[in-house]
Order: C-alpha cells, then sequence, then structure tokens
C-alpha cells in the first residue's frame, strides 16, 4: 500500500533518520516504536505528505485513500461536532447538518424538506455511521462548537472524522490519548475487525498487543522488523540484543589478539597484510559498538516520609449539577501505590487538584503530614519557556543535586542520564519533540525530592522504553503514589489497588491490579446475561388486559423502510456480479479488492436486511 525508501530528515545538525526503507502491506497493522525524539512523529507527516523528506521517497499504490490522526490535530473552529465529522463528503455533510438542525428547531417543513434531501442523497447512513462513531467517543453534542472543545475533545473527534472517512490506510499517531478504558477496548476492537491497513504510533502496551499484527522498531538509526504482536517483539527484542552482545564480545576477543599483533609488528615491515589491519579496525568498530540505545537512568532524591501521610475527610465537591465528589473520606498508609479510573468527566483530575490544594472543596478537609513532600506530574505538564535552553531549565532548580546514595550529580549530568547529552543540552526548549518535553517535566518533578508523587496521566507521549523505566522506579519508590492513567499495562506494574469513579459522586475502593478489576466487570457482565437467558416468565395476571396499541413507524423509520427495497436490491446485485467475477477472473481483476468488497457487500445486506425485517415487524 506504501513504499517508504531511503528516506532521510534532519532539523539543523540533528539527524532524526538516515536511509529508512520498509513497505506496509495490505491490510497489515503496524505499530513503530521508538526512542521520543528520533524522529516518529515527522516520519507520520512524510508517510501522510503533511513534510517531505530531505532524501528519498514514499510510493503510495496509485488506487488508494490515506487518513491521518496527527498527535496534535488542527480542525476549523468555525464547524460544528456534526459538521467536522462530515467533512470528507462536503455534500452530504451539508444535508445532514441541515436534517439536525431541523429536527432541533422542530420546524415539520423544514424536517419534511431535509428528510426529502436525504432519502435523494443517500444520506442516512452516513447519518448513522456518525451518530455512531460520535457517541462511542463520547461527543454527544453534535451541535458544540469545535472552538469550545478542549484538547482531549479535539483529538477525539479527529480520530472521529477519521473513522467515519474509512480510508484504505489509516496513519494514527498516539490514537489512544484522551479515550478512557471503555473507548479503548472499543477502538481495539473496531481496528481488527475493519480490514484496513494501519501503520500507527502508540505507547500502549495492551493496545499494541491486540491491535498491531508487526513491531517496526528504529534504534540507534537502524530500522528492525518483528512478526506478531507486542508479546512476540519484546521476546525477539531480547533475542536480538543478546545475539549483539554475543558478537560484540567475540569481536572484542579477537581486537584484543589483533590489538597485540598491531603493537608487536614494526609499521616499517613491508611484508605486514594491509588487509590483517583493514580486518583489524573493522574489528574494533564491532567490539565498541553500542550493542543498545542508552536507557533513562532515574534519580532518587526523596526525602523520609513521617507516621502521618495524608488524610482526607468528608471531602464534597459539585459543578452546578454535577456531583463530583459526596463525603468521601480516606487515610493514606506509608508505601501506598493507588490508581485512580474512570470515564472522562468523572472527575479524576479534579480530585488530584483538590488533593493538592489548587481548588477547595465544597464541604471536608484535606490533612498533610508534615514531611510530606508532593511531587505533582500534571496532565498539562510543565508550561516552558520556549526560548530557554534545557540546561537553563534544570539549573534554575538546583546547580548540583544530592542523591540518597550521597552522590552528588550536576545539572549537565542530571540531562545525561534523562538522554539529553551535552551536545542537545544548549537547544532552546522549542526544538524539543512531545515526548521530549515530557521527559524534561518529570525530571523537574524528581528534582523536586518527593515522597508522595502524584501523576496525571504521566504516559502520554512517553516512548515505551521510558515507560518501562518508570513502572520499575515506582515498583521501588519508597513513598506513596496515585496514579491516573488509561494505559492499562502501566496501571498493572505501577499500583497494587484501585479508586474507581463510578460518576455521580459515587468512589469505590477495589483492591488488585486493573486487569483484575476488568475481570471481575466481565464476569459480572456474563452473569448478568445468563440470568437474564435463564429468566422465569412472570406469572400471568387473572385479569388480562387489553392489549397496548402496537407502535406505529416514525415518519424517518418509514421513508427508511420504503427505501431498503432498493437498496436490498442493488445490494444483491452488487453481490452477485462479484461472485462472477471471481468464478471467473479476468487478467485486469483485481482479485484482493473483490474479495474484499464481497465481503463488504456481503455484511452490509445482512444488516439491510435485518433492518428490514426489524421495521416490517413494527
Amino acid at each position: 500500500m506504501i513504499q517508504a525508501i531511503d528516506l532521510s530528515k534532519s532539523y539543523g545538525e540533528q539527524s532524526l533518520f538516515t536511509g529508512l526503507t520498509f513497505t506496509v502491506p495490505l491490510r497489515s497493522r503496524i505499530a513503530l516504536i521508538a526512542r521520543n525524539g528520533t524522529g516518529k512523529s515527522t516520519l507520520m507527516d512524510i508517510l501522510a505528505g503533511v513534510d517531505t523528506p530531505d532524501s528519498g521517497e514514499v510510493v503510495r499504490r496509485n488506487d488508494i485513500t490515506v487518513g491521518y490522526l496527527p498527535q496534535t490535530p488542527a480542525i476549523d473552529p468555525s464547524l460544528s461536532v456534526m459538521e467536522a465529522a462530515c467533512r470528507h463528503d462536503a455534500t452530504k455533510a451539508r444535508i445532514v447538518c441541515r436534517y439536525e438542525e431541523a429536527l432541533a428547531s422542530g420546524d415539520e417543513a423544514s424536517i419534511a424538506e431535509t428528510t426529502h434531501m436525504m432519502d435523494d442523497s443517500g444520506s442516512w447512513g452516513v447519518e448513522s455511521r456518525i451518530k455512531e462513531v460520535l457517541s462511542r467517543l463520547k461527543l454527544d453534542d453534535t451541535a458544540k462548537s469545535v472552538s469550545v472543545l478542549s484538547g482531549g475533545e479535539l483529538k477525539r473527534l479527529a480520530l472521529a472524522m477519521l473513522l467515519v472517512q474509512e480510508p484504505d490506510v489509516m496513519l494514527l499517531d498516539e490514537p489512544t490519548n484522551h479515550l478512557d478504558l471503555d473507548m479503548v477496548e472499543w477502538l481495539e476492537e473496531y481496528l481488527c475487525k475493519c480490514g484496513k491497513t494501519i501503520f500507527m504510533v502508540t505507547h500502549d502496551r495492551y493496545f499494541l498487543d491486540r491491535v498491531a499484527t508487526d513491531i517496526y522498531e528504529i534504534e540507534a538509526g537502524v530500522l528492525h522488523t518483528y512478526k506478531g504482536s507486542y508479546g512476540d517483539f519484546v521476546e525477539m527484542r531480547a533475542e536480538r540484543h543478546a545475539q549483539q552482545e554475543s558478537r560484540r564480545r567475540s569481536a572484542m576477543s579477537v581486537y584484543r589478539r589483533e590489538a597485540e599483533w598491531m603493537r608487536r609488528m614494526p609499521q616499517a615491515r613491508g611484508h605486514k597484510s594491509r588487509h590483517r589491519q583493514e580486518e583489524f579496525y573493522r574489528t574494533r568498530d564491532k567490539a565498541f559498538a553500542v550493542a543498545t540505545e542508552r536507557q533513562v537512568e532515574m534519580i532518587e532524591v526523596g526525602s523520609r516520609l513521617g507516621t502521618k501521610i495524608f488524610e482526607a475527610r468528608d471531602l464534597s465537591l459539585r459543578y452546578g449539577d454535577k456531583v463530583l465528589l459526596d463525603g468521601y473520606s480516606y487515610t493514606f498508609t506509608r508505601g501506598e501505590k493507588m490508581g485512580i479510573i474512570g470515564r472522562n468527566g468523572t472527575g479524576k483530575s479534579t480530585f488530584l487538584k483538590l488533593l493538592t490544594g489548587a481548588i477547595a472543596p465544597d464541604r471536608g478537609s484535606v490533612d498533610l503530614g508534615e514531611s510530606l513532600r508532593i511531587g505533582y506530574y500534571r496532565q498539562e505538564g510543565m508550561t516552558f519557556d520556549e526560548g530557554a535552553r534545557v540546561i537553563d531549565i534544570v539549573s534554575d532548580i538546583a546547580e548540583h543535586l544530592t542523591l540518597t546514595d550521597g552522590s552528588t550529580l550536576s545539572a549537565s549530568q542530571l540531562l545525561t542520564r534523562f538522554l539529553f547529552p551535552p551536545e542537545r543540552q544548549y537547544d532552546m526548549v522549542a526544538k524539543l519533540s512531545g515526548g521530549e518535553r515530557r521527559r524534561l517535566y518529570l525530571l523537574t518533578i524528581l528534582m523536586g525530592g518527593p515522597n508522595f508523587l502524584i501523576l496525571d496521566e504521566p504516559t502520554n507521549d512517553l516512548d515505551i522504553l521510558t515507560l518501562g523505566i518508570l513502572e520499575e522506579y515506582l515498583e521501588s519508590f519508597a513513598g506513596c503514589v496515585i496514579v491516573v492513567s488509561h494505559d492499562r499495562f502501566f496501571m498493572d506494574k505501577a499500583v497494587d489497588h484501585l479508586l474507581v469513579f463510578e460518576g455521580d459522586g459515587r468512589l469505590k475502593l477495589f483492591e488488585g491490579s486493573y486487569t483484575d478489576y476488568r475481570n471481575k466487570q466481565l464476569e459480572e457482565e456474563e452473569r448478568r446475561q445468563y440470568d437474564n437467558r435463564n429468566k422465569k416468565p412472570a406469572p400471568k395476571p387473572q385479569n388480562i388486559e387489553k392489549p397496548a396499541r402496537p407502535r406505529k413507524l416514525s415518519y424517518a423509520e418509514r421513508r427508511e423502510f420504503e427505501s431498503l427495497d432498493g437498496e436490498i436490491a442493488s445490494l444483491t446485485g452488487r453481490k452477485t456480479e462479484i461472485e462472477t467475477k471471481l468464478a471467473n477472473p479476468s487478467p485486469e481483476d483485481d482479485m484482493a479488492a473483490l474479495s474484499m468488497e464481497y465481503q463488504t457487500v456481503s455484511q452490509s445486506l445482512d444488516e439491510k436486511e435485518m433492518r428490514w425485517l426489524e421495521l416490517s415487524e413494527i
């Protein structure tokens, strides 16, 4: 579907990647993994045609459509949510929007006029499809202006626009950012069943494990490809690193022997083998090659926690008619690691602001221990001065820092531990990628020596390798931790119990990991469905009342029912045509495309026939 040939890209003196060559095959679901700052989003821009490489080219199959979800989408603020979601088809978009406006106004004449327009343009399917996707992504107010949407809502709307468009190839840059757990699970199922070609960047490892068919990794400027899920990738990557280390050690052994030979032989001897000298230098390069990229080295500056930690008493908070907390009390104990989960809008981030004193409760109080030092990693992140140098950001906090083991590190050494080499430390903040900014922000939080860490969506924009290091750090962290995250893998590793925000001020404590919680939810749902299937019918009343009048079709349903006969006939005819072509193919027929269309037509025909039966019964 897409072929990248010898792609290279640099910004100033910083080379992001050189000589990248790979293919994106039909119906593959490829995930790209690389360290922050190595150009993942830039590569996505190049594949989407938004940016151009310094050298190389991107070749697409001529007949394909490509949809792109960038990490930070830009949507026309003058549009409504519905208008934006319809942008892929301007004609039908206008008709659907006029129909929605007519319904909202209640004007029967306008409803009748726009209903006829919906019939004539075949827009009913478009409207139902858009509403389903918007509903799944919690964008139910379709008349809302794009200009007032939050950053998370904008990202979800951009995702909805792409899914509604249904392009042949989907380029997804961090598609799970700003999605709650229900949305993520729905998106996983959708992408696995849609039959589209997908090339994505994501840090969500459970998402990768369920969706990806291939993993492409850029390490030390080299592209490595792996067939299989994220779990397969972890195993094969470890095996590759072990083989690299074995080859390096073997080269080191040869290097020592050859180095002794080089020292022993006089330079002037004519019989010294030039080939052997050249081989010596190649062996030296192999022996001293870095087997893997450097990893973040976390710092420990935490101060000792006293007996009293943190106590919340009878906290209540509401915004207008919306109840976020209703009499919540809790006492934190030393070493406690709590995860907070719940749907978007249930008050998780607001709860953290309340605990840290950023906002005041309507009722109740928060009592902090005297020795408590809170490190608060906010979802919106720290606002850095774009014109400041990276080294200045850290040195303004401390020129030197003493760690818990007694060692002292300079600002430059701290940055080097967090993968900002000396040559990058004097770059302006404006040059940093989103992930590099997050990594710098995390360093500034840890430099404060917190013994109580509050992390609000810490996984957004951090690369997978850095997340692994952060998880290990939190496991050994002696203080208390509260984490709000939609990253299920991270939650399973970092916390030992959950506080579940159920909405309307209801909070529930769950002892166990996120996976334990989700499995319990699924078991309860299966039990409810089983009970409903096996429920005994209620006894018939003695006095049989007159049956209620049957429901009639609405105007829109009646118009839909009338149009279904023609649609079913059209789909049946197309299905027969494809069957004929598949049975007797000609050289110009694209068998893969025909097979894919046959599945789509068959599924659509089944849905139309089922809908016809439902409406005919009414």
